[in-house]
């Protein structure tokens, strides 16, 4: 949806460096350098906080409520008004998006967090399967997803050669990314499930993120520009994917109408596309032309943390308009097999 009545932004954004195992971390530990970044970035304090939500899966730390140690590293005494999805943390900034909006609050923590390392991500992600007639064959992320870039292959959208070459156009920016766990283009290597090679599917790894939402004035004294929310939805297909078109994603379009992206150009796009060929289906769902910078943080081909990759998303696209990179960015996010559930948000800079 727009942004009905009250302007919302991103005021700052701080994130970990994506590392491939930190067994040396908790999550505690991982999360509160985040936190504590975002915060000095503003100036503010736990306590001058309105409003903290979280994003995280208890399936990838192996026990239930796992978030609740995490707020170790917010601080949650005094008590704090805080809330928690057990999704990527671009949905909780929807949450806080909207509570800034109701006005009950002026300004928001958002923070997620993911460790694949431990175990079997590819295993765990089977858990979002439908359990009666999918979950129970085991089919994996990346066989799923490989299954979505064959039937891209046989309707003629894309071919492995062009997946070779976007994967190394990602790696190659994301060179310039600090934070980035893979960097620089490398060959292809072997087939994980084919048409898919190393290549073309993320890495496993550990990370965090967090940003600071603000409203009207609030967002102007923190911050020299802040990125303005215009819109955001999302949307989600249907749970069966025998019933899909798997070379097109509607819903992703659907929520980029809903959130304004095509009543203007964009000149930024942040999109959550763990492998090549997802970004082939978004960038088609979205329309986005040969003038719009895709990924110039290297996306998630760079730095997948489960959970907080789409929030690196919106994260990356607020600090390129805090930049005065980009004046209007789309940011995507997107959640289960073969871009089940799909967010999009469009972030503007005051005109300069």
């Amino acid at each position: 949806m727009s942004a009905p009545g009250r302007d919302v932004a991103i005021v700052a954004f701080a994130q970990s460096d994506h590392r491939r195992r930190t067994d040396d971390l908790s999550e505690v530990e991982m999360v509160m350098p985040v936190l504590h970044e975002v915060l000095r970035q503003t100036g503010l304090r736990t306590s001058d906080i309105g409003f903290t939500c979280s994003g995280s899966s208890d399936y990838l730390a192996g026990r239930a409520f796992s978030f609740t140690m995490a707020l170790d590293g917010v601080g949650a005494w005094p008590p704090i008004s805080e809330s928690h999805v057990e999704m990527d943390g671009a949905w909780a900034l929807y949450e806080a998006w909207v509570k800034l909006l109701t006005g009950e609050a002026d300004t928001a923590l958002v923070y997620s967090y993911g460790k694949s390392s431990p175990g079997s991500v590819r295993d765990v992600l089977t858990r979002q399967l439908d359990p009666y007639y999918v979950a129970p064959l085991w089919p994996d992320s990346v066989a799923l997803a490989a299954l979505q870039a064959q039937a891209l292959v046989d309707a003629g959208h894309t071919d492995e050669a062009a997946l070779a070459a976007l994967a190394a156009r990602r790696r190659t920016d994301a060179a310039a990314n600090p934070h980035a766990q893979v960097t620089g283009a490398r060959p292809q290597g072997e087939y994980v499930v084919a048409p898919l090679r190393t290549g073309d599917c993320p890495p496993i790894g550990d990370g965090a993120a967090a940003v600071i939402l603000a409203a009207g004035d609030r967002a102007r004294e923190l911050c020299e520009r802040p990125a303005w929310i215009r819109g955001m939805d999302h949307r989600v297909e249907a749970h069966s994917l025998g019933v899909r078109d798997l070379t097109d994603s509607p819903s992703t379009r659907l929520a980029a109408e809903r959130a304004g992206v095509f009543d203007r150009p964009v000149d930024t796009a942040e999109l959550h596309a763990p492998f090549t060929s997802q970004e082939v289906v978004l960038a088609k769902a979205l329309g986005l032309g040969d003038g719009v910078r895709i990924n110039p943080s290297g996306g998630a081909l760079a730095a997948n943390p489960v959970m907080a990759a789409g929030l690196l998303r919106l994260g990356e696209a607020a600090a390129a308009v805090h930049r005065g990179d980009s004046d209007r960015a789309l940011a995507h996010a997107t959640s289960g097999p073969c871009l089940q559930q799909n967010l999009v948000a469009v972030l503007e800079g005051d005109p300069r």
